[in-house]
């Protein structure tokens, strides 16, 4: 059995396109950064209008807005397909990983295929982030009680 895993291994190994690493580091970089930065624009125009805390929330829901937006009309996979982890700016990530579940599930309605399948890949994003939060949040509150500071 071992014998047949080397060889298919090679065999594998040998047809399996080559990625540019290094081009692709950069891709996600300026795509990711480009992201950020409409991001940071977009809050200096809000803060004219809001105070800073409201103008950091409009932000989150204009990125998820406009996330949700492109990836309904197939315009976030094109740009996904060249950006690479660039997309994965974390809330343009769990936007596309949502609206793309309610997509991919409409046809089996809005019960039964959306609402049952939203959270299929987010899900388990939002379960383990509370649980890390938990934990950390103990860990920070046990070293500040024997620290005390």
């Amino acid at each position: 059995m071992k014998v047949f895993d080397k060889g298919y291994q090679k065999y594998a190994d040998a047809r399996a396109q080559k990625s540019p690493i290094a081009k692709d580091c950069v891709k996600a970089f300026l795509f990711g950064g480009s992201i950020c930065t409409a991001a940071q624009l977009l809050k200096s125009v809000y803060k004219n209008f809001m105070n800073d805390e409201a103008a950091g929330t409009l932000v989150s829901v204009t990125l998820i807005f406009i996330t949700a937006l492109l990836t309904g009309l197939g315009v976030f996979d094109k740009i996904a397909k060249h950006a690479g982890a660039g997309t994965l700016v974390p809330i343009t990530g769990f936007a596309n990983a949502v609206s793309s579940a309610a997509i991919d599930n409409r046809g089996e309605g809005f019960i039964l295929g959306v609402g049952a399948k939203i959270f299929t890949v987010a899900g388990p994003v939002i379960l383990y982030g509370t649980a890390a939060g938990a934990v950390y949040g103990v860990i920070y509150w046990a070293i500040k009680s024997i620290t005390g500071a």
